[in-house]
């Protein structure tokens, strides 16, 4: 590279990378964190640390002048996808397999607003950034920060892109700076996805609760619902004038009346989620319910290839229909 070529380190520090809750150096590259790498010993779940190691959200966004971004790169665990967005406009989609690598994406001339988003499923770990032949290079304008939390339906693996999940979409759509803590089979209200989301500063939170527990049997009729109250009053206990929003469970036909091995449906999880949410709204006017039948029903379970996961168009069906019940919160008035 050149004197006039700049180099981003992914670091918590940067105000370029972002999605990341945290960045571990790992044999020369970068690994993104979607959980507090510091406590994932806590968890007593390989498997959602193996989720919480995907970079689903990640990415660097930058206002550059740069002729080319150049970027290093491992990729493991499945095949993937990087985006590259100039000005909001989707410019690139590059297929990525397993193995190390560089992608070298040439820019338009002038200056630009530059996204680049990594894979969301399989591990990705990056080198510096290079932006190549840049005299400008600084971040975007600052935006209101949203967490969002759920299952694989908000990881979207089978999303066309990792810039066309719902929460990029959503996120691309209101110009927020999104932090996605979905986890594909691992969203259990696990005590350090409620410290995660805790530690991340946030002016909007949004929790997608159920679909993993009905899968896993997590919960009982029991218990179900007082885990779903605490898990919400955590989150809240940290952030206590941040909007946040419940969404229940989108429809999976062979889940609404079919009871799991604990004696669930969705259904009746709706339901016990519906009151918690009333009880706790009672002296919380900043904790919001959205049925997730709304957002994806009975009338698009086309969009549902295994009757429960979207697909690609049902992912750009779910941001068009949460983006309005985000951006409409009460708070949300003149945030930052």
């Amino acid at each position: 590279m050149t004197a006039e070529d700049v180099r981003v380190t992914p670091s918590m520090e940067s105000t370029i990378w972002r999605g990341a809750v945290d960045w571990a150096a790992e044999d020369g590259l970068w690994q993104p964190w979607r959980l507090l790498p510091a406590q994932a010993d806590r968890a007593h779940a390989p498997d959602l640390i193996r989720v919480a190691r995907m970079a689903a959200g990640v990415r660097a966004q930058v206002r550059t002048d740069a002729g080319e971004l150049v970027l290093p790169f491992e990729h493991a665990d499945g095949e993937g996808r990087i985006d590259l967005i100039v000005d909001g406009e989707l410019t690139r989609r590059v297929d990525v397999a397993e193995g190390v690598a560089e992608v070298r994406l040439p820019l338009p001339a002038g200056v630009h607003d530059v996204e680049l988003w990594l894979p969301q499923s399989g591990n990705t770990r990056v080198g510096d950034l290079g932006l190549v032949g840049a005299n400008v290079a600084e971040a975007t304008a600052p935006r209101p920060r949203w967490t969002t939390y759920g299952s694989s339906i908000s990881q979207c693996g089978a999303a066309f892109g990792p810039s066309e999940t719902w929460p990029a979409l959503v996120a691309r759509r209101l110009g927020w700076d999104l932090t996605c803590l979905g986890f594909s089979g691992q969203c259990h209200l696990d005590p350090i996805a409620a410290r995660t989301i805790a530690a991340v500063p946030a002016d909007v939170i949004s929790l997608c609760l159920g679909i993993n527990i009905m899968g896993g049997a997590t919960f009982g009729p029991r218990s179900f619902a007082a885990h779903i109250s605490g898990f919400v009053e955590q989150v809240r206990a940290a952030h206590p004038d941040v909007p946040i929003l419940v969404m229940t469970p989108i429809v999976s036909p062979p889940r609404e009346r079919t009871p799991n091995a604990v004696g669930l449906t969705l259904e009746l999880m709706r339901t016990a989620i519906a009151e918690v949410v009333a009880m706790l709204a009672t002296d919380d006017p900043n904790l919001h319910l959205l049925d997730g039948t709304t957002i994806i029903g009975t009338e698009d379970v086309h969009l549902l290839p295994d009757d429960l996961h979207p697909d690609g168009e049902g992912y750009r069906l779910m941001a068009e229909r949460i983006a309005p019940a985000l951006v409409n919160l009460p708070r949300l008035v003149g945030v930052r």
